[in-house]
C-alpha cells in the first residue's frame, strides 16, 4: 500500500454546521486508518503479535462491515447484505482468510465509507434508523447523529488499536 501521510488526511470543518464537522471528523478518523495501514507490506498488513493482537488489514475489514451495518443496515434500511460472523465464529470479521487480498479488504472499506457518506448526505440529523433489532428498546432507535458519533468513536477506538502494532512493526507512532 502507497505511504500516506499525517497531512493527507482531510482537515475536519473549524466553522460549519452540524452535519459537516460530524461528517468531517468521521472522515478525518477514516483516513487515519488508511494512513496508519500505508506503506506496509502484505504481511506486515496481516502480522500479529503477543499478547493478541489484530492485524492492521483486519481493523479494515472489521471496520467495513461496521460502516456497512450502522449505515446501510440500520439506518437505510438494507436487507439481505451478508456479514461474515455467525454464532460459532462471532469474530469472522477480525480475521483475514486465505483467499482475501489486501486490495480486495482495502477497496471493500473505501466503498463502504462511500455509500455510508452518501446516505449520510441525504438525510437529516434527525433521522431515525429505519431497523432496530427487535430484542431492543424502540425507544432508542438511534439517529443518524447519534450514529455517526459512534462511528467517529469506533473507528477512533479501532485506530488506537492500530497504533502499537504498527510501532512494532517498523516504530512509526500515530498522533
Amino acid at each position: 500500500m502507497a505511504g500516506l501521510g499525517p497531512d493527507d488526511r482531510p482537515e475536519p470543518p473549524r466553522t460549519g454546521g452540524e452535519k459537516q464537522t460530524l461528517e468531517g471528523f468521521l472522515d478525518f478518523q477514516r483516513a487515519t486508518l488508511e494512513w496508519k495501514l500505508s506503506g506496509l507490506s502484505d504481511a506486515d498488513l496481516r502480522r500479529t503479535f503477543d499478547p493478541p493482537s489484530w492485524p492492521l488489514l483486519a481493523l479494515a475489514k472489521h471496520l467495513a462491515y461496521v460502516e456497512r451495518g450502522w449505515f446501510r443496515t440500520r439506518f437505510a434500511g438494507e436487507q439481505g447484505l451478508s456479514v461474515p460472523w455467525t454464532d460459532e465464529d462471532p469474530d469472522a470479521d477480525f480475521r483475514i482468510e486465505p483467499d482475501e487480498t489486501t486490495e480486495q479488504i482495502l477497496s471493500f472499506y473505501r466503498d463502504e465509507c462511500g455509500r455510508s457518506r452518501a446516505i449520510s448526505r441525504e438525510a437529516s440529523l434527525d433521522e431515525l434508523a429505519k431497523v432496530w433489532p427487535p430484542e431492543r428498546d424502540p425507544a432508542k432507535r438511534p439517529t443518524l447523529r447519534w450514529i455517526l458519533v459512534h462511528m467517529i468513536e469506533e473507528t477512533a477506538r479501532h485506530n488506537g488499536h492500530a497504533d502499537p502494532v504498527r510501532e512494532r512493526l517498523d516504530g512509526a507512532t500515530g498522533e
